[in-house]
């Protein structure tokens, strides 16, 4: 599993292994990591023209000490000096090593425009609000150029602990993180900014937390929760979902709510709604019932929601005790005292809009802060909370513990319909048994893994995804 931690976390761990170790211990071990990272992105170190863009803090130190490294493998290593000083031990170490710095009569977007990698050290994780004004014309020449550009840390100009970028940032085409990611790399926008991300161990393991702030499920993470079912199973044991979707408007919704539920497990699929004729049609093995939910016969959980329009069904379900998952049409003025209430497990699966309209605030207040939005939201409603969108995060109900960030999603699920796949998906994962959480990221992994197959970098439908799930699972199980 890759973990995140923020900053305050990150520098108590630092400073209880510092009193341990020799001054300089962790930079050292940061530089030589960072050193590495760089030679495996180079054709060839020796004769490599390297520019390290240095801001005044820690972070410029680990640039400078890593560019020493590179000058005594033979790389040309120029520093760009933008803060106010520079970390002495790392510009003695850079200049006896015969690295050089940009003096007031160089040009330091002469050296850029022939730079074959750029290190990012302008600010790292204490940054906040964007790059100050005298750097961003260095920045924006960095980008522009034709180097590969590689973040200390973290790019600068983006938020660590949120994933926000409020100003300018520097874009880079990878990102060297020190002894534990940080948030903001794993969450968009800032995402968006680190490009490929690799994790120097710096001996930070013991010092960390145990609990970290953020958390993304790897393939075997995944297989360890997903349901199988045994010699004695039946489609009870299995779990049968009942699902409460579609209209005369929107029948398609309740069809791939259903293949969603289906292909993700589900002994049987109980659907009640205005489409059943279209669900049956596509899914004759489905359930249907006109209705009402009470008298649809037994399921393990219920979903709700998709493509319902003004139809009747979210009060009676909510009234059920057995896990319920609300989405789309079903999030509509949806009661945060009923959903507190209830005897069990609720999840919430908003894309950003509907999170706006839930929280009172704006649509681009939501895609700005996703990590906050999604926890105010689990808190407030006291519901686990699946929040799509580019990065698709999980906050547990209440809005304790880790926050999950989903690693598999790709901007091919921007289609119409993916979102009913997902809920009826994570729907049979509920009526398995699944907790909330865990059914919620479960069900984020494959329908993301599911569309990176069915795409390959083509254009795909909510139908394709769907179909694509069985594969996906066996790519997480190895069946």
């Amino acid at each position: 599993m890759r973990t995140a931690h923020r900053v305050e976390t990150v520098r108590a761990a630092e400073a209880e292994l510092m009193a341990r170790l020799p001054e300089g211990t962790l930079m050292l071990r940061a530089a030589a990591g960072l050193a590495a990272a760089c030679c495996a992105l180079l054709p060839r170190v020796y004769g490599a023209r390297v520019v390290l863009l240095v801001g005044s803090g820690d972070n410029g130190g680990d640039a400078l000490y890593a560019g020493a490294r590179l000058a005594r493998r033979g790389a040309g290593v120029t520093a760009v000096l933008l803060g106010a000083r520079a970390h002495e031990g790392g510009l003695a170490a850079l200049r006896a090593a015969g690295g050089r710095v940009v003096g007031e009569h160089d040009d330091p977007y002469d050296v850029l425009a022939v730079a074959d990698l750029v290190l990012d050290g302008i600010t790292g994780i204490g940054g906040r609000g964007g790059l100050r004004p005298d750097t961003v014309p260095v920045a924006r020449a960095a980008r522009g150029s034709d180097a590969v550009v590689v973040a200390v840390d973290l790019p600068s100009g983006v938020d660590a602990d949120t994933g926000e970028v409020t100003g300018e940032a520097l874009r880079a085409d990878a990102t060297v993180a020190f002894g534990t990611y940080k948030p903001g790399l794993l969450i968009d926008p800032a995402r968006e900014y680190a490009g490929a991300l690799r994790l120097v161990d710096i001996g930070l393991g013991a010092t960390l937390p145990s609990v970290p702030d953020l958390e993304a499920l790897q393939h075997q993470d995944l297989a360890r929760m997903l349901p199988v079912p045994g010699a004695e199973s039946d489609k009870y044991r299995r779990g049968v979902v009942g699902l409460v979707a579609g209209s005369a408007r929107y029948p398609g919704a309740a069809v791939l709510a259903v293949e969603g539920a289906l292909r993700g497990g589900a002994g049987a699929v109980r659907y009640v709604g205005p489409a059943g004729e279209a669900v049956i049609a596509a899914r004759p093995e489905t359930l249907v019932h006109a209705g009402p939910p009470a008298k649809a016969g037994r399921v393990q959980a219920w979903v709700v929601g998709p493509g319902l329009g003004d139809g009747p069904g979210v009060a009676e379900v909510l009234a059920t005790d057995v896990p319920v998952l609300v989405d789309a049409d079903g999030l509509r003025d949806l009661s945060p005292e009923v959903v507190r209430a209830r005897p069990a497990a609720t999840l919430l699966t908003p894309h950003a809009g509907e999170a706006a309209a839930l929280l009172g605030v704006a649509r681009e207040e939501v895609e700005a802060g996703r990590l906050a939005a999604v926890r105010e939201l689990a808190a407030r409603f006291g519901a686990t909370v699946l929040l799509k969108g580019s990065t698709t995060l999980v906050c547990g109900a209440g809005g304790a513990g880790p926050v999950r960030v989903n690693p598999t999603g790709t901007s091919w699920l921007a289609t119409a319909g993916s979102g009913d796949v997902l809920s009826g998906l994570a729907g049979s994962l509920l009526a398995a048994g699944l907790p909330a959480l865990e059914a919620a990221s479960a069900a984020a992994y494959l329908h993301g893994l599911a569309a990176r197959r069915a795409s390959r970098g083509a254009p795909v439908t909510a139908g394709d995804v769907a179909a694509a799930l069985p594969g996906a699972w066996r790519d997480v199980t190895g069946g």
